[in-house]
């Protein structure tokens, strides 16, 4: 649950004595969108309008989280920080849409997913009803997070001035990768995605007599992955193989309800909102498991363009995303007790812009022919012209999501 803590929060404040805030939140994610495609060459449509898109799948879902984590605070506004994300639980469903029969499904017609559905939990039993895809429970690890910041402004050393951080945070790939085998679903309930990432950021925040309002900036990057994950540079004329770049900015206001300075009481309410940008890259989308279920099938690819014949590889599952923002909004209830104890209760409502999930380029073009040759280290050996020829490709539509979440934190 992403932006959940005030910029003003955290152990930076030390001088004379090392500063301890250990806590661990809770954080409950539904999600929601439809899943449409181009469908071009339908009867009745005109040829030289725009694409066709229809409704096709409604994709839903569920994740809670724990999160224990820990800030140290050092002399002169430094400070470090650790936490580590356990998912308990994460289930994905896609049902048919809305007005959408089994007939209509192009995902279904064309044995992307089989006829009748598939249900990774029982895969000898069609799913009942309009359900198309059930995945299996997944829970585990992905990265460990560990930073360290600086304050070169703090108003408690100083009230003349807001306080202003500057932070680094590596995230760490150690819990096992996500895959799907059509042969053993059960095999893999891991959540990981096996990328190393790093996260820059600052924040400012200014604490009045009756309110705080902060902001706080970041940009996210990739930096490698693990042998196991399934970000990995294929050569030959695949782009953007690497999970995408983040950047972003979230601000609030924290206004005071109740704010005792005598026995170190405050409860306040934070409003507050974020938007973020994700650049193109490869990611796990709401179609990665059904795109790895037809992998060996109608989605198989060719690991060597080069070669006559074809070198068989499964699809991975994963796909080229095209950009998107997402944008959200905040409120959360915030309580102080004593000088050692906060808590807080949260909420974030979550949006994000449609956008193309199957969005692989046929490769690069190196000799300006304006084409790109077959049998050519040209060719990208990820595109397949079933989900990613323009006509043909998918899309997430109507994104809505909400996050529930809990915080607890001691000073020591």
């Amino acid at each position: 649950m992403p932006g959940t803590t005030p910029s003003g929060d955290g152990a930076s404040h030390a001088e004379d004595a090392v500063e301890i805030y250990a806590g661990i939140d809770y954080a409950y994610e539904a999600d929601k969108s439809e899943i449409t495609r181009e469908r071009v060459g339908l009867p009745g449509t005109d040829p030289n309008a725009a694409i066709p898109v229809r409704k096709d799948l409604a994709f839903k879902q569920f994740r809670h989280t724990i999160t224990p984590h820990a800030d140290v605070g050092l002399v002169h506004g430094v400070f470090l920080s650790a936490a580590l994300p356990i998912v308990i639980t994460q289930a994905r469903e896609l049902h048919l849409d809305t007005g959408v029969d089994r007939s209509q499904s192009s995902t279904l017609l064309e044995g992307i997913v089989p006829y009748d559905g598939y249900d990774a939990r029982d895969p000898g039993t069609p799913p009942p009803g309009d359900l198309v895809f059930r995945g299996v429970s997944r829970h585990g690890l992905d990265q460990v997070y560990v930073g360290a910041g600086w304050a070169p402004m703090d108003q408690k050393a100083d009230d003349t001035k807001p306080t202003w951080k500057l932070g680094v945070e590596g995230r760490i790939a150690i819990g096992g990768v996500m895959k799907f085998d059509p042969a053993n679903p059960k095999s893999n309930t891991a959540v990981g995605y096996g990328v190393h990432e790093l996260r820059l950021w600052t924040s400012f925040d200014r604490r009045l007599p009756w309110a705080e309002p902060w902001v706080e900036l970041f940009w996210q990057v990739p930096l490698g992955a693990t042998s196991s994950s399934l970000f990995q540079d294929i050569k030959y004329g695949a782009t953007n193989t690497m999970k995408g770049q983040l950047a972003g900015a979230s601000f609030g206001l924290e206004v005071y309800a109740v704010d005792n300075p005598l026995d170190n009481t405050r409860i306040s309410f934070d409003v507050g909102g974020r938007a973020v940008a994700h650049f193109e890259g490869r990611d796990y989308t709401e179609m990665w498991e059904p795109f790895s279920l037809a992998g060996a099938g109608i989605l198989q690819l060719d690991a060597d363009p080069t070669t006559p014949g074809v070198q068989p590889l499964n699809h991975p599952g994963i796909s080229n995303v095209e950009n998107y923002l997402e944008t959200a909004a905040r409120v959360a209830l915030r309580a102080q007790l004593g000088p050692h104890v906060n808590a807080g209760l949260l909420g974030d409502f979550i949006w994000k812009t449609d956008h193309l999930i199957s969005f692989a380029n046929a490769g690069v073009d190196r000799d300006a022919s304006d084409k790109i040759e077959p049998g050519t280290d040209e060719v990208n050996p990820l595109y397949n012209q079933q989900i990613d020829l323009v006509g043909h490709r998918y899309r997430s539509a109507h994104n809505f999501g909400f996050a529930i979440g809990i915080q607890g934190q001691v000073l020591f």
